[in-house]
């Protein structure tokens, strides 16, 4: 008996920022809520282009709509005025 090689499932973006401490907070969230997660650097050379970069924290395409309800959820609920900074409204992708 041969076994099927396994394919890594398709990756979602839900969540992108600037700064790597949004990233591991948003990153966290998820884990706690049982949805693995990746987060990769999006670096680009600065003298080419300018401006592009950041981080993105992206999870299996299944758990996509689930993972974006936990961020929602953190951010109009969960999150203490302290917290509500450390994820900017405009950050979770529709």
């Amino acid at each position: 008996m041969s076994a099927q090689p396994t394919s890594d499932p398709e990756l979602v973006e839900v969540f992108d920022t600037m700064q790597e401490s949004e990233a591991m907070v948003v990153h966290g969230l998820l884990t706690s809520a049982g949805i693995e997660s990746v987060v990769t650097n999006l670096e680009a050379p600065q003298d080419v282009l300018p401006g592009v970069g950041g981080i993105s924290v992206r999870v299996n395409a299944a758990q996509a709509e689930d993972a974006r309800q936990v961020i929602n959820d953190f951010r109009n609920n969960g999150a203490s005025d302290d917290d509500s900074s450390l994820i900017d409204d405009d950050r979770t992708q529709s």
